[in-house]
């Protein structure tokens, strides 16, 4: 472990990363739950997608561990789902399209094949490294307040209002109580330096669910969306089978341009998510070095590439970098063993699912509240002088806001950038835009274009 993983290099330690790795994987493992709800609206069977869930998850995090040597964990992405199933699916199935969601898995599969194509170019690591300090830092606060916001909605602390947008949710619900004595349980543990303390919130909030369950508090209520904390293994515990390779290459021939639009939007999102995950994970975990830049950031940019083609075939959405992969740097994962920690867990969770499904986002409230905090952090390093550099100071600014506001970090990323390149432009300093800037601006400017339009 210590020679493959370099963990003395990296100032940790074996017990440390296995923490760590189990913190990643239940601040993240709701998405077992949630994918299959979500693929089912294309007409894929749910349970299969359970299970293609679990191994790309495991697979692709496993790639990352050996390969990139980063606490990074991949699995099917929120909002690519959503794509995927709403936005592609579901319109071709109102069109008359049999099984539309083996059309969406080609265009997945060739999403990841150009992302492998641009890892070897070099374009995605230049992408990472020269995006600007101070923007990075924006990045960074900006993950950390899409995370809070997450974690806020899966406890019910904030819910959606027509009039005022969103508003504070019913304060004495178990869930809302219990969300907010985990996140005081994991501020105390951090106080008094107790390892793993964020695993601990999460479980003592889970337990503490189950007690409030037991006594009437916290009521069951499937049809409104309220499941049982308590583990049920009625269903038994051998996996269904996986949707292998099953792509529709013939509607393709008549509708070339659909499909291309289809494929540029997966592309699109995941490349800007994943190099936002990517720069607010190291940062928060001080992996970047002293010029800012990410090492191995090829070998990471192609693990998720490969777990984009791995998912594919399985049968499950766009595979990429997880944000909550930064619960588990809070914990102390500084290396790959932190990753091969929550890639087994994922193998394991397909005989084990009913414990790991019925851990509630509740639960893990507490742990993304708490790293949220963490990664805001980074908002102190930020530069907000408007007297010096304009572009670095509205960059980073737009970043910080527009990601948790629009509910996209791809969003954040993209005003970010439009911001720093018209601001260089528009002061005089276009010298400064590099290459990689220059291209991301165009990009930006082409998606703008296709949401007006």
């Amino acid at each position: 472990m210590e020679k493959f993983f370099k963990l003395k290099e990296n100032g940790t330690d074996v017990r440390t990363e296995v923490t760590a790795g189990v913190t990643t994987f239940l601040a993240m493992v709701y998405i077992l739950a949630v994918n299959p709800n979500i693929l089912s609206a294309s007409g894929m069977n749910s349970a299969a997608v359970f299970t293609a869930t679990a191994v790309s998850a495991g697979f692709a995090t496993l790639i990352m561990a050996f390969y990139a040597n980063y606490p990074v964990a991949l699995a099917s992405g929120m909002g690519l789902n959503a794509y995927f199933a709403f936005s592609v699916c579901v319109p071709m199935a109102k069109a008359g399209i049999q099984d539309p969601w083996k059309i969406a898995l080609a265009a997945v599969l060739c999403e990841g094949i150009i992302f492998i194509l641009l890892s070897l170019t070099q374009f995605r690591e230049k992408l990472v490294n020269d995006i600007p300090m101070n923007l990075k830092y924006g990045i960074t606060s900006g993950i950390g307040l899409f995370i809070v916001i997450v974690g806020l909605k899966g406890a019910g602390i904030v819910i959606g209002d027509q009039s005022t947008l969103v508003t504070m949710g019913k304060v004495g619900s178990p869930e809302f109580v219990l969300a907010m004595i985990g996140l005081i349980i994991i501020a105390v543990l951090h106080h008094y330096r107790v390892k793993g303390d964020i695993l601990i919130g999460i479980l003592a909030t889970w337990i503490l669910g189950i007690i409030a369950q037991g006594a009437g508090w916290y009521k069951v209520d499937i049809d409104a969306g309220v499941y049982s904390l308590i583990p049920s293994f009625a269903g038994g515990f051998l996996p269904a089978k996986m949707n292998l390779f099953a792509f529709d290459f013939d509607w393709i021939g008549a509708h070339v341009m659909d499909f291309v639009v289809i494929v540029f939007s997966f592309l699109f999102v995941d490349i800007f998510d994943t190099a936002g995950t990517l720069i607010g994970v190291a940062s928060k975990g001080n992996l970047l070095d002293e010029n800012g830049k990410l090492p191995r950031a090829k070998q990471a940019l192609l693990s998720d590439a490969i777990g984009t083609v791995a998912g594919a075939c399985m049968g499950t959405s766009t595979v990429t970098s997880y944000v909550e992969s930064s619960a588990g740097v809070a914990a102390g994962g500084r290396t790959g063993l932190t990753s091969l920690t929550t890639g087994v867990l994922f193998f394991v969770s397909l005989l084990l699912s009913p414990i790991f499904l019925a851990i509630p986002s509740f639960a893990t409230t507490p742990a993304l509240l708490w790293v949220g905090l963490l990664m805001l952090s980074s908002v102190k390093n930020m530069v907000f002088d408007t007297d010096t550099d304009l572009a670095d100071v509205v960059s980073g600014f737009m970043a910080i806001v527009m990601m948790p506001f629009t509910y996209s970090i791809a969003n954040g990323i993209m005003f970010g950038m439009l911001s720093w390149v018209l601001l260089k432009l528009l002061t005089g300093k276009a010298k400064e835009i590099n290459g990689i800037m220059w291209i991301c601006f165009f990009l930006f400017v082409a998606r703008i274009i296709t949401l007006v339009v």
